[in-house]
């Protein structure tokens, strides 16, 4: 990829993901000129054919799907066919995969999801330097407030002992003064300290609000659960502790089945009733080892320090077991709703070179418990489990537990 023209360089086939058609071929070589009484033009440079590349992918992209050209197409095919917001051409492939129209008002809708989760994630990181700003003018201010304290009190002492020396004649006027300018140093300092100690109390006050503030924009409102920025640093501290301490740790997705088919019948209101039912029975999994959260839509993640690979399937296969086993009924309706139960995929995170590859292994695992039926768990890693090899870990990171 050029420094100077981001995301010209692509990899076989990633045109055809797209529907940008096939990937382009090396240009041929031109024709011979031909006698002509003009001149030739100059040569079209390396840079000049990337720029016209960049133009043909754009323009191909925009006819090929149907889109206008507006300032706004025009910028979000540019970050797609350059690749400069991965997110935008990962969530862009997905569409087009699935087979579904892109119009307007989808690319809209996406880029303005993926603006705010990256704008809160800018505030969210802010919020925790500000509270590291916060903590350490604590700090400072408290031992000002100390020295500021034991300061005045040397000083209070001088002073009464100079009030207490009979003045001599010659040294009288000189003790009188320096005996009024230390009482006025006294009386200032101790001003000082009043409000260093005011400040200190602020101070206090504003860290709790923002504590406050920040676990409220890391629950997720509707189950009441940690959402998934919580989670990302959680699994971050976790996996310190357990690489600190020698303990296993896995994670796992667990995704409840055929949701769609609920909010389709029985409306999103009652779907909501039925994620928060879940989330409920998967909370009481939660404790300072056990972690759980809500990652998006109908998925929850779940990340279990001190459990190895066979026994944190176990743990949500009862779980899994204790849901699939109720019978719940829309309150609204008196209907059904049939059994609700949800599958997962655990994976080792030991067994994978870091918190990403991790997370990817319980993700396929859980892709892999869907085809095998759904209401299951199935453990990443495992070449027989349920009838299906799921992806193994990495050789170079150890093996599964």
């Amino acid at each position: 990829m050029n420094a100077h023209d981001p995301g010209t360089s692509r990899s076989p086939g990633w045109a055809r993901w797209l529907g940008l058609g096939a990937a382009r071929e090396e240009e041929p070589p031109p024709p011979p000129a031909q006698t002509t009484d003009t001149p030739p033009g100059p040569a079209e440079s390396p840079a000049d054919k990337r720029r016209r590349h960049v133009l043909e992918d754009i323009t191909r992209f925009l006819m090929g799907h149907g889109l206008p050209v507006s300032p706004h197409t025009l910028t979000i095919a540019h970050d797609v066919v350059t690749g400069a917001n991965p997110a935008l051409v990962r969530l862009v492939g997905e569409h087009v995969a699935s087979g579904a129209p892109l119009t307007v008002e989808w690319l809209e809708e996406t880029v303005r999801c993926d603006e705010e989760e990256s704008g809160a994630r800018q505030i969210h990181a802010l919020v925790r330097k500000l509270e590291g700003a916060i903590a350490q003018f604590g700090c400072t201010a408290t031992a000002a407030r100390s020295a500021t304290t034991s300061y005045n009190e040397t000083l209070a002492e001088q002073v009464d002992a100079l009030g207490g020396i009979a003045p001599c004649q010659e040294a009288s006027s000189a003790i009188e003064a320096l005996t009024s300018v230390a009482r006025e140093m006294l009386r200032r300092t101790r001003d000082m300290e009043r409000e260093i100690s005011r400040s200190e109390r602020e101070t206090e006050a504003l860290q709790r609000s923002l504590e406050d503030a920040r676990r409220e924009a890391e629950i997720d409102h509707l189950t009441g659960l940690p959402n998934r920025r919580a989670f990302e640093a959680v699994f971050e501290d976790e996996l310190a502790q357990a690489q600190a301490k020698n303990e296993p740790l896995c994670v796992a997705f667990c995704d409840i089945d055929r949701f769609k088919r609920v909010n389709d019948t029985h409306g999103h209101e009652a779907g909501d009733r039925v994620l928060r039912t879940v989330a409920q029975a998967l909370a009481e999994l939660s404790n300072d080892k056990c972690h759980v959260a809500r990652h998006g839509g109908e998925e929850f993640v779940v990340l279990l320090r001190g459990s190895n690979l066979a026994t944190a399937c176990t743990i949500l296969d009862e779980t899994r077991e204790t849901i699939a086993s109720r019978r719940l009924v829309n309150r609204a309706t008196n209907t059904p709703f049939g059994r609700i139960s949800f599958s997962a995929g655990v994976a080792d995170v030991h067994a994978y070179p870091n918190r990403k590859s991790a997370l990817r292994a319980a993700d396929e695992a859980l892709f892999r418990a869907k085809l095998a039926g759904r209401n299951r768990v199935i453990a990443a890693g495992q070449d027989d489990w349920n009838g299906f090899r799921v992806i193994p870990p990495d050789p170079a990171s150890g093996t599964a537990a």
